[in-house]
């Protein structure tokens, strides 16, 4: 019997690992180490007694289970920083959102980097984005940028809203269908945009109408027509998720130039005009 529980800790790691072969080597080590960690703790089990060896394994299994991340459709590379073709206006740190393969925001964000803009994405320890350490050596590694912002999907814009709460140099927020959980509307001197879907299920309409009041007065709302969460990225369907109304690419398209918009706010007006986009009056 207590072969079983001990079984499962070695088994269940290695199917994991095998289904998310790419988004895991290719993403943060540390759940590479945390399958490590259970499948040794399985060997271990196999001498434990059966009631220990049962609790341990469903204490070590669920997490896994959980964790297991959402895979880009299209892995295009596994690049963290996308780079413009000359010289940056300004840069973004982007988190990705929980249990979501980095790769799958690259399409989106190497068309945001080709308007001139340099952008770093973060690999998660576990692709939750709560559990870095902040970025200030990831921008350090970057002096030619003077001008940052900081942005993210969902829970990862979580922590980059969290981030901006202590000032750290960080000029422009760009939250991707997310909310602040901290209180920024004394940062009178942060350029903030929300972008978020019509037709999101998790970051709804409610939820986001209901964060204004925890950012700058100043802060631009922008919602993209019929678009739901996973649209934000591509890694397919999320369940549990809005019913989208438009294409994903219309929605994306949308999303990119908003983007596009909200760093062009922070650029110097000598860097050149700022892309056309609809009525720039902050809602």
């Amino acid at each position: 019997m207590r072969r079983v529980p001990a079984a499962l800790c070695v088994l269940v790691p290695v199917v994991l690992l095998v289904a998310g072969w790419g988004p895991l080597v290719h993403g943060h080590p540390a759940q590479l180490v945390l399958l490590g960690a259970v499948v040794l703790a399985g060997i271990a089990l196999f001498r434990a007694p059966v009631w220990l060896a049962v609790v341990l394994a469903a204490v070590l299994i669920a997490p896994l289970v959980y964790l297991q991340p959402f895979a880009a459709t299209d892995p295009r590379g596994s690049e963290t920083v996308l780079r413009p073709p000359g010289e940056p206006k300004a840069g973004l740190v982007f988190h990705p959102g929980a249990r979501v393969d980095h790769r799958a925001y690259l399409p989106l964000l190497e068309r945001v980097a080709q308007q001139g803009f340099l952008v770093v994405v973060v690999k998660e320890p576990l692709n939750i984005a709560l559990l870095g350490s902040g970025t200030a050596d990831l921008r350090a590694e970057h002096p030619e940028v003077t001008t940052w912002a900081v942005g993210g999907h969902s829970l990862g814009g979580v922590a980059a809203a969290k981030e901006t709460a202590g000032g750290n140099g960080i000029r422009g927020l760009v939250l991707w269908a997310s909310y602040p959980v901290d209180d920024l509307s004394g940062r009178d001197d942060l350029t903030a945009w929300s972008i978020s879907g019509e037709e999101d299920g998790f970051t709804t309409p409610q939820n986001v109408e209901e964060s204004r009041k925890l950012l700058p007065p100043n802060t631009r709302f922008e919602q993209v027509p019929g678009a739901v969460h996973a649209f934000f990225g591509d890694y397919g369907d999320q369940p549990g998720d809005g019913v989208p109304t438009v294409p994903r690419a219309e929605a994306q398209e949308k999303i990119v130039a908003l983007t596009v918009a909200a760093l062009t706010a922070l650029s110097p007006p000598s860097r050149g005009p700022s892309p056309s986009t609809s009525d720039p009056t902050p809602r």
